[in-house]
This record gives structure tokens, C-alpha cells and sequence, in this order.
């Protein structure tokens, strides 16, 4: 919305100072025309806005100006300010809402507090791309306007149609009632029921979506935890195998996008990860933990253990002598 924009404007002004259209622009996602726009508007409104000519202008606030916005304690805002600063910025699509909100409680705080609580913030560093054992998996990405479809509906609580891709099927239309969105290691997901029977679409595979008028049916109130909870206990006590593997840590990419799911994690002695795995079934597990190679031992399942040595064998057997 506009008025949004120009209090985003104004607020990018008096935290940065004397910023160009261009500049401007980039910031709010505008066009330059738009922002040139908006500077008459807030003039119009009586805001001291003035441009500066030459190389070095661009557009400026008179000093001593101040919004008038709900001030927020220091420790309130440095909560804000450092989950602002993670990669969860991006998540639902909300990432221009976020840089918006940031500057709004940059601004809310008392003069004496601005600075120490956005260098407080630096300080702390939440889910870095890369960590000590190796570089993370890419964050799975939806279109922006497929996942602003799907949260309109999640809000508003209105049945949802989506293009899904299922794995191993051709996409199919199907009419969903959104239940809420979950985000767990950079992949999204959309609960929701199908007919009454509970379904959990992974956010990647909807290639479209369109907000419905009709309303879900579904509760009123949702505990959002509690249901992902079963969920993921639904899942895992299915026809899937869990695979207990030492891993190496540059292939643990490999093996994550390999697997239906990783239930835990951690470092050995000796550098490798001990990782426990779930696979659609032990034919899956065997032709994925196989292209690992010697990266990857598999401590359980036994059978899972005896089919790779199996193959194994046979491949030494069938080059062991030579030609």
C-alpha cells in the first residue's frame, strides 16, 4: 500500500540520511518515477524533505525531524532486529514486509538505544548459509505469486486450488482447506485436508494456486506445533525404512536430497556425521546410499548392510579378474 511506502520512505531517510532515487528505488522495489512521486506527496504533506543537487545529492530530511511511531524496549527490539537478520527473511514470501518492519522498530526505539541495539543485533548471527561441518542445502523456492495465493487463503480462511506435482505422478488440480504453513530446514510445507483426511503438501512441488470464495471447513483454532507433530509421526510410522549411515561431511548434501527425511544428526570422533535417515523403502535406500560410494557406511539396518555388500561383491566378482 502506499501509505506503507511513504512511512518506509521517510524511515529509510532519517536512518541512512541522504539517499538518491536510484538508491531509493532498489529499497522500496519501485521504480525511480515512483519514488521521485512519492517525495512530492510527502512534501505536499508538510514532511521537510528537500533535494540536494550534484554529484553527491539525493533526497534529505530537515535535522531534528521525527515520526511518530509506538516505541519498543531494548531488549524487545534486539529480538526483532537479530530474527530479522536471519535467512528466514524470505520465508512465505514476506521478505519486503520484514525489511519494512525492521525499519519501522529501528526507528521505535529511543534515540539513546537506536544505535547500541542494531550493533547488539550484528553481534548475533542466525542460521548462517554455511555452518562448521558443511555448506547447507539450497532453500527450496515458490513462485512469489503461487505462495501469496496460498497465504491469502491460509489467513483468510478460504478453500485453495493448486497445481500439484506429486512425486512420480503428472500434476493434478486439487481442491484443498488450508489448515497453516510449517518451514522446517529451508523447505515449506502446506497442511491442509482433502475431503476431511489430512494431507501435508511440500510447498516446492505447487506449480500454481488460486484462492477460493468458498470457506474452509476447518477449526477455528489450530495448534499449529501439535499438528505438525503428528503429522510427522503419521509419516514416519509408514512403509518407510530408517537408515542409521556415517557419512562424509562434503557428500552430506548428497545424502539429505536423497532421503524422504532426516530425523537427526550428528558428529562422530573421526569428522564423519552419524545421521539418521528415512527412505520410501529399502530398494530406495540401497540404489541412494550406493551412489555414495565408500563417503557413506550404513551401521542398520542389517539387511540394508547386507544387500550394498551383496552388490558390492558382485561388482568386485565381475572386474576382479581382469580382461
Amino acid at each position: 500500500m502506499r501509505a506503507d511506502r511513504l512511512v518506509s520512505l521517510v524511515l529509510l531517510l532519517r536512518q541512512r540520511g541522504r539517499l538518491t532515487a536510484d538508491t531509493l528505488a532498489r529499497e522500496l522495489e519501485v521504480s525511480t518515477r515512483t519514488v521521485l512521486r512519492d517525495i512530492e506527496a510527502l512534501s505536499a504533506a508538510g514532511v521537510p524533505v528537500y533535494a540536494e543537487r550534484g554529484r553527491n545529492g539525493g533526497f534529505a530530511l530537515l535535522p531534528g525531524f521525527r515520526t511518530e511511531l509506538t516505541g519498543l524496549n531494548h531488549d524487545e527490539a534486539l529480538a526483532l532486529l537479530t530474527a530479522g537478520s536471519g535467512r528466514g527473511e524470505q520465508v512465505f514470501g514476506l521478505g519486503s514486509a520484514l525489511a519494512s518492519a525492521m525499519r519501522k522498530v529501528t526507528d521505535a526505539l529511543p534515540e539513546s538505544h537506536r544505535a547500541t541495539a542494531s550493533d547488539a543485533a550484528r553481534r548475533f548471527l542466525v542460521e548462517p548459509e554455511t555452518d562448521l561441518l558443511s555448506r547447507r542445502p539450497a532453500p527450496e523456492e515458490v513462485a512469489g505469486g503461487t505462495m501469496t495465493e496460498i497465504r491469502r487463503a491460509v489467513l483468510a480462511g478460504h478453500q485453495l486450488r493448486i497445481h500439484y506435482a506429486a512425486t512420480g505422478q503428472a500434476p493434478q488440480w486439487r481442491t484443498v482447506d488450508p489448515v497453516g504453513l510449517v518451514t522446517v530446514r529451508d523447505r515449506s510445507y502446506l497442511l491442509a485436508t482433502r475431503s476431511g483426511a489430512d494431507r501435508t503438501y511440500r510447498m516446492s512441488r505447487v506449480l500454481a494456486a488460486e484462492e477460493l470464495s468458498e470457506p474452509a471447513r476447518r477449526p477455528d483454532q489450530v495448534d499449529l506445533a501439535r499438528a505438525w507433530r503428528e503429522r510427522c509421526a503419521q509419516f514416519l510410522s509408514g512403509d518407510h525404512i530408517a537408515v542409521l549411515v556415517r557419512v562424509a561431511p562434503q557428500r552430506r548434501e548428497d545424502l539429505m536430497s536423497s532421503a524422504v527425511a532426516v530425523r537427526a544428526a550428528a558428529p562422530d570422533p573421526d569428522g564423519r556425521l552419524r545421521l539418521e535417515v528415512t527412505y520410501q523403502d529399502l530398494r530406495h535406500a540401497e540404489w541412494a546410499l550406493w551412489q555414495l560410494g565408500t563417503d557413506a557406511e550404513v551401521l542398520a539396518p542389517g539387511e540394508l548392510r547386507t544387500a550394498l555388500r551383496d552388490r558390492a561383491t558382485a561388482l568386485a566378482s565381475l572386474y576382479g579378474d581382469g580382461v
